[in-house]
């Protein structure tokens, strides 16, 4: 599926959006069905029976594994060839990110801080002579790779770093000095992208700095939560004198590279949720079904039913979501490339295009991997709780997910106002869309019922004006706040829980939808996708009557609720009791997650 999707980066809010235009996990090729099946076999081989030294800091035993990935390929996959990568496509590199960090969040955040923003900052930015001088050791994992941009007074504020780089005499180098601090891959990092404000420039720049030049000392290594065998330090420079020739990209343009890292790195925090989240449900039903209470085992238990239901359905709609913007973002990438953009272009715009996207999907996916997580301890109850099961460490390993890469915070206001700003430069017609909502508010309601011969008809009835609920509020609180809406923060965040729950819906749909299309049974797949509608639908409600509550008043109010109320409304009788368990049952006969 090479072809440009229809729908640009944020589009999806006021276009439909067919199945014939989405990719889906069951599209996979055999190539890449054959990647993720060797990495999977790595993990099983190599990870999986070692998790507890994970859990005792052996960082020795991280390195050692990140360096057998490189000799696998496994760190250049989107690495071009020429230096030394296998050149394979976005989608691709999401693929093997996925099945690579789903044993320890120790090896997934090393190898996630590697491939993506020790990685990408040189591929997208360096120019030739850098490409070539460290790409192919970054590849090979010859040497490993660590991002310097957070500071003790500069972390979601990234541009506000007091790190500086002082030019010399001759402009031949630069001298920096600074403090950076939460560095993953900081012990053993061979390489170091460093952010530094040169002079009183506006904008921090970047730096490629080496292990080994004079001025460079390290703290100790954190005692964390989680991800315990990550290794996680300050650094800190010290007159580090580094060539002029390793300054990376423009000068004053640091900020530009990491924010565009970020968005990479939000879409594979995604992705590096999944295979953690089919392990943690399939350890879950396999302990069901062996613990026996009240002669009989646990996974019989209503209760327990639903906690799987409930598991397996939020990690397929993740899985389904995210693996839909990787393919847009590879299509957008072909698409510029054939318009003559250089691939080093091309691989920067056709991110950019779908960062509101990637923040989404950082948001949900880690929140629905938080979820599980939690579920996975309950399902093993006191066991647990124990640091002998491996659902102790894996609860206390997502925690991490939901804070770097931009707190979900920051990223769900990031969400929206990206939507604004790209609706302000004439980008995304909002304020038609929301216009013709806010005139639809005043008219009387249609009582027509969706057409009962169109597949999932009344789910994407009720997707449409799942649409207009967002654009009836964001419209409302754009036109009382204009640009000054970025200060209500929690406005914002309200419409960015709805905006989440309407991408992810509009992508179940569509993905149920196309299994059918490939002759495929997609009976238990249509049921978590109604089991998801139905808690989206709520989630909407709430969100949108949160952020209505915070700015409107008297009769506009009045309005504003029924409007919602209206958009909300599920004509749809599900037994969700019985839906439930069909997908439990299924779960429990195959003991494994099997979606």
């Amino acid at each position: 599926m090479n072809q440009e999707s229809n729908v640009k980066g944020g589009e999806f809010i006021i276009k439909e959006t067919q199945a014939n235009q989405v990719f889906i996990p069951e599209e996979f090729s055999e190539e890449q069905t054959m990647m993720a099946q060797a990495t999977t076999e790595f993990v099983d081989r190599e990870v999986w029976p070692n998790k507890h030294r994970f859990e005792k800091k052996d960082y020795a035993f991280t390195l050692s594994l990140l360096k057998q990935t490189g000799e696998l390929g496994l760190l250049g996959i989107y690495v071009p060839e020429q230096y030394g990568g296998l050149g394979m496509g976005f989608n691709t590199s999401m693929l093997v990110c996925d099945r690579i960090s789903g044993a320890t969040g120790s090896l997934s955040t090393a190898y996630g801080a590697h491939t993506g923003i020790g990685i990408l900052p040189i591929l997208l930015y360096g120019n030739e002579e850098q490409k070539l001088k460290y790409l192919p050791k970054l590849a090979s994992g010859e040497w490993i790779g660590a991002y310097c941009l957070t500071e003790p007074g500069a972390g979601s504020d990234a541009n506000s770093g007091k790190t500086k780089a002082v030019p010399s005499s001759d402009g031949k180098s630069f001298s920096i000095t600074g403090q950076k601090m939460w560095i993953s891959n900081a012990g053993y990092a061979d390489l170091f992208i460093v952010f530094a404000r040169i002079e009183e420039d506006k904008n921090i720049t970047g730096f490629i700095v080496e292990k080994g030049t004079a001025g460079i000392s390290m703290g100790e290594e954190e005692d964390k939560m989680g991800i315990k065998a990550s290794s996680t330090r300050q650094v800190f420079f010290n007159d580090v004198v580094v060539p002029a020739e390793n300054l990376l990209g423009e000068r004053n343009g640091g900020f530009k590279i990491a924010m565009n890292a970020l968005n990479v790195g939000r879409i594979k925090l995604a992705a590096a949720c999944l295979d953690a989240n089919r392990r943690i449900i399939t350890e879950s039903v396999n302990y069901a079904n062996n613990r026996h209470q009240f002669n009989q085992p646990i996974a019989q238990f209503g209760a327990i039913k639903q906690k799987l239901a409930r598991m397996a359905m939020k990690h397929w709609i993740s899985e389904t979501a995210t693996y839909r913007a990787g393919q847009d973002i590879e299509n957008q990438i072909a698409s510029f490339e054939a318009q003559g953009l250089s691939p080093q272009q091309a691989k920067l715009k056709g991110v950019e295009e779908y960062a509101i996207e990637c923040a989404i999907l950082k948001v949900h996916a880690s929140e629905a991997a938080s979820y599980i997580a939690d579920e996975g301890v309950q399902i093993f109850g006191g066991m647990g709780y124990s640091a002998d099961a491996k659902m102790e460490s894996a609860y206390r390993d997502v925690r991490i997910a939901r804070i770097y890469e931009g707190t979900n915070e920051i990223n769900r206001m990031l969400t929206v106002g990206m939507m604004l700003k790209k609706a302000m430069k004439g980008e995304l017609n909002l304020i038609g869309p929301a216009m013709s909502v806010g005139k639809e508010l005043m008219e009387i309601p249609s009582f027509d019922l969706p057409d009962a011969d169109t597949l999932f008809a009344e789910e994407k009835d009720s997707l449409k004006n799942l649409k207009k609920a967002f654009l009836m509020v964001a419209g409302k609180a754009v036109e009382k706040f204009g640009m000054h809406v970025e200060e209500e923060q929690e406005i914002l965040m309200a419409a960015a829980d709805m905006l989440m729950e309407i991408y992810h819906l509009e992508s179940g749909i569509l993905r149920a939808e196309k299994i059918m299309a490939m002759g495929k049974d997609a009976s238990l797949q249509t049921d978590m996708l109604r089991l998801f509608w139905l808690e989206a639908v709520e989630k909407i409600a709430s969100a949108g009557r949160e952020a209505i509550y915070s700015f409107a008043e008297g009769d506009e109010q009045t309005v504003m609720l029924m409007g919602l109320k209206r958009f909300t409304k599920i004509r749809h009788n599900i037994n969700v009791k019985d839906v439930r368990r069909r997908v439990a049952d299924k779960l429990i006969a195959e003991n494994k997650y099997c979606f």
